[in-house]
């Protein structure tokens, strides 16, 4: 869980490339993100992409076809490893917070944030994965 998807190696013959514009605040953030998670920039791009395109997409809106056992595993794994992410980020968060806050309010609702999704992934895990 939490692993980072990576980029196979460059090959002009395997990959296309595909050209996103997006608001430079979000870029920077993402580029940001990627690089403190040792995480290609292209690799996360084209694991969402990847999930999307293989999802059942009405005109409305991401739904992903649940109607197998399968596919069903497969959507919540993909759930598992976007809280993962969130646990880990809200776990760095409250690494950084200074030693004098430590104990307050801030520092107890991260506590308590990362308690409940680390219960929320056990509880996918036993009821989706396990069995």
């Amino acid at each position: 869980m939490g692993q980072v998807p990576e980029m196979p190696s460059w090959n002009y013959g395997q990959l296309t490339q595909v050209k996103v514009s997006v608001q430079p605040k979000l870029a920077a953030t993402f580029k940001t993100t990627c690089a403190a998670n040792g995480a290609s920039m292209t690799g996360v791009i084209s694991d969402y992409m990847e999930t999307y395109s293989n999802a059942n997409v009405p005109k409305r809106g991401y739904s992903p076809n649940l109607s197998t056992k399968r596919q069903r595993r497969a959507a919540v794994r993909h759930i598992l490893a976007q809280l993962g992410r969130i646990k880990d980020n809200e776990e760095n968060y409250m690494d950084n917070i200074p030693t004098n806050l430590q104990g307050s309010e801030v520092f107890l609702s991260a506590e308590y944030c990362i308690s409940l999704i680390e219960e929320a992934i056990e509880a996918l895990e036993t009821a989706y994965i396990a069995h």
